[in-house]
């Protein structure tokens, strides 16, 4: 049996490249739908109990160790809290509470926060051109949420829900940041199952109590079916898939595809769930868009 060239394993990598940045677009509107169902403690819970299996089983695969510096496990635990636990439940109830299109856009805006992160507290700045991205994202932002139908008022339930989600972004973009320095001793894999331990595990705990009290009468297949592929493949098989990717092709071509993301999400929620979004909305997520470009753009 030949070894196929370099060239055809490339193309597949590719190929599995998108199909994670399709399985994160959709899960925007597979959580949607569930939540109307199962409420957003008890979804969290179980999805992340899945997704811990996953993640381990990977792992297990792999054959790489938990081996921790014992000076780490304070930092470990502040990014595990962080990027699983706070991130998390500001994703779910910021969803919750708005449109699953508005969600991925503004969800899109984490590598915009990355940059203003890195700017400010770490030594990587803003070009012009990212700066200019930047600007461009939160005036994006800005007419969204005043595109609402409500307008902007405090009373709208999908402007809280937006203004929840833009925090989700920012508080994964601190993560992001902090997290680069242990990305030096462990791979994504082991700093990934490092982090679950503590914010996945705390995810789990803190659904049990709605877990118990849930109406399973009343949860059909297909959300059942959200959970599983939230917990096992947009949290599980995409990071490991994405990792992958990074290993294999770059991680500069690699991120090219999350720029998909907000785009697929966005089509997925108006197509699947039927959401009707206004024309100031329509705009500035073309405008968010823009700027997360501009603000991935990096010169080859």
């Amino acid at each position: 049996m030949t070894t196929p060239p370099p060239a055809n394993k490339n193309l597949l990598i590719e190929m599995l490249l998108l199909l994670t940045a399709v399985i994160w677009a959709l899960n925007f509107s597979v959580v949607k739908m569930s939540l109307a169902e199962i409420d957003p403690l008890s979804f969290n819970g179980f999805r992340f109990a899945l997704a811990t299996a996953t993640i381990w089983l990977a792992l297990l695969r792999s054959g790489q160790s938990l081996k921790v510096d014992k000076g780490d496990w304070g930092t470990l635990i502040v990014l595990g809290l962080l990027g699983n636990l706070v991130y998390q439940m500001l994703f779910i109830f910021g969803i919750d509470r708005t449109f699953s299109a508005n969600a991925a856009v503004m969800l899109g805006t984490i590598p915009v926060w990355v940059g203003l992160v890195s700017h400010f507290f770490a030594s990587e700045k803003l070009t012009t051109l990212k700066t200019v991205g930047v600007l461009f994202a939160f005036s994006g932002v800005a007419t969204i949420m005043a595109g609402a139908e409500a307008g902007f008022s405090l009373q709208s339930d999908n402007l809280v829900g937006d203004l929840i989600i833009i925090l989700a972004a920012a508080v994964f973009g601190i993560y992001t940041v902090r997290s680069r320095k242990l990305l030096d001793r462990y791979t994504p894999l082991q700093l990934s199952t490092l982090t679950m331990i503590t914010g996945g595990l705390a995810l789990v705990v803190a659904g049990i109590p709605s877990m118990v009290v849930l109406d399973y009468s009343n949860v059909s297949a297909g959300s059942w079916a959200g959970v599983f592929y939230s917990g096992v493949f947009s949290i599980g098989f995409a990071f490991i898939v994405w990792n992958y990717g990074i290993l294999r092709v770059g991680a500069v071509r690699t991120a090219t595809y999350q720029n998909l993301v907000p785009v697929m999400g966005l089509v997925f929620g108006l197509i699947i769930l039927g959401e009707k979004l206004s024309l100031m909305q329509y705009m500035g997520s073309a405008i968010v868009i823009a700027g997360i470009v501009m603000a991935r753009w990096k010169r080859k």
